[in-house]
């Protein structure tokens, strides 16, 4: 979809740059990581038995790594590459601790701090191919692509590819792939349906309810996660609310200020600031 500006009542389509170079995307893209994707920089060109890793990031809010490719090339396969680096940070954990430890004077990590089940890679380029696009569509992959477009008036856009639906776990189409089946073993990604069994019939038509209200109002993007299910803006990485299910009860965890919260019943408590939510 052509992006315009409208200039008193007439629209002037903005053009599109072809052919960013890879060190803007990364440099552009390293010095707004909170921004864009919610992470926190590590280090840049980190090294390690014979791979690269483009940019190392930090996840707070899973507490885990988060490792940015960035390709031009069309012809790299999106799993063989993204579980290479997967398989390299799951058998070196302390050589990337120690990266983060280096880089960070003020903050120290140990193995127990690290969530690595929740380890990811994020590809970013200004084009995927169909079939690295479709290379994606399976249950339970830690693996995302982001198309960058760079536009006249310095305007850029980051793009999340979504993979279909698709209840086909990446392991029954791989065969006997020692590697991806080693990684998928210590990463997990979890997924509605998790949280879905940990209710009753009850608690899942009431949430089914709930969620109905949330989409209704606009493009709202579910994100599941270990222990809650996350609705933010399609293009913002903070959750407005969190949904944590019980077996016989929801229990919504809300962003919102005490200024505008309208509670008569006295139902809600203030997240402590221990939560670091708050």
């Amino acid at each position: 979809m052509p992006l315009f500006k409208k200039k008193e009542s007439k629209l002037l389509q903005i053009k599109e740059k072809s052919n960013p170079l890879e060190k803007d995307i990364q440099e552009a893209t390293e010095q707004n990581l909170n921004e864009i994707f919610g992470l926190d920089y590590v280090s840049s060109e980190f090294q390690l038995n014979g791979l690269r890793v483009d940019t190392l990031c930090f996840n707070k809010e899973s507490n885990s790594f988060v490792i940015i490719e960035y390709k031009k090339d069309r012809s790299f396969s999106v799993i063989d590459q993204g579980f290479a680096y997967l398989s390299l940070m799951l058998n070196h954990k302390a050589d990337f601790l120690l990266e983060y430890n280096e880089r960070n004077k003020n903050k120290s990590l140990n193995r127990e701090s690290v969530n690595w089940e929740q380890s990811r890679v994020i590809f970013i380029s200004p084009s995927f191919t169909v079939h690295q696009k479709a290379a994606i569509n399976f249950k339970n992959l830690p693996l995302e692509l982001w198309e960058v477009h760079y536009y006249d008036g310095d305007l850029i856009e980051y793009e999340q590819i979504e993979p279909f639906e698709n209840s086909e776990n990446i392991e029954t189409v791989t065969g006997g792939n020692k590697l991806i089946k080693e990684v998928t073993k210590s990463i997990k990604v979890y997924d509605l349906d998790l949280h879905l069994k940990r209710g009753s019939e009850n608690t899942r038509k009431l949430f089914q309810s709930l969620k109905e209200k949330i989409m209704d109002l606009g493009e709202i993007k579910e994100n599941p996660k270990q222990l809650y299910v996350g609705y933010r803006i399609s293009d913002s990485h903070i959750n407005f609310v969190a949904v944590h299910f019980y077996k016989e009860k929801l229990e919504l965890t809300i962003l919102i200020p005490d200024k505008n919260l309208e509670d008569p019943k006295k139902w809600t408590r203030k997240v402590p600031k221990s939560f670091g939510w708050a």
